[in-house]
């Protein structure tokens, strides 16, 4: 990171940004040209959780490539300036990177809904037999992750 100043390298702080982002956006490459998709997620920690249908340009590409770039960020305010070069915007972000991996079990795909859920409820809730085998449900495992704010 080129102003060192700016970097998070806190795990909570990087964690508490995460929880309370809405949208996470998965960054992709298909071997020609990267794709970026944003998503609902859940988050335990360790790992992300993303719900998709089981067919699609996600699920294509990453079945080729499984590396993968994910990206958060909470905006705040804008920083105004007489000088078009000097306007700024307040924010906190994360980046990290990771390996994708589907998960196939019916109780693992349980175990990702909930996670995924709580993220946006707090709550448990249950899901039909039927809508968890037809889901598909992507796990991006943390291999790298920094924050930086501005």
């Amino acid at each position: 990171m080129r102003r060192h100043k700016d970097e998070i390298t806190d795990r909570k702080e990087i964690d508490d940004i995460i929880r309370q982002c809405r949208v996470c956006r998965l960054g992709l490459y298909d071997g020609e040209e990267p794709y970026i998709v944003p998503l609902c997620f859940g988050y335990d920690g360790e790992a992300l959780y993303f719900h998709s249908a089981s067919v699609g340009r996600k699920i294509d590409i990453l079945h080729i490539h499984n590396r993968v770039c994910v990206e958060f960020d909470i905006p705040g305010e804008m920083k105004e300036s007489a000088q078009g070069c000097k306007w700024g915007i307040k924010y906190r972000s994360v980046i990290g990177f990771g390996v994708a991996e589907m998960v196939n079990d019916k109780e693992g795909k349980r175990k990702a809904l909930e996670i995924l859920m709580a993220q946006y409820s707090g709550k448990r809730h249950t899901f039909p037999d039927d809508i968890v085998t037809k889901t598909a449900i992507i796990k991006v495992v943390i291999a790298h992750i920094t924050g930086k704010h501005a």
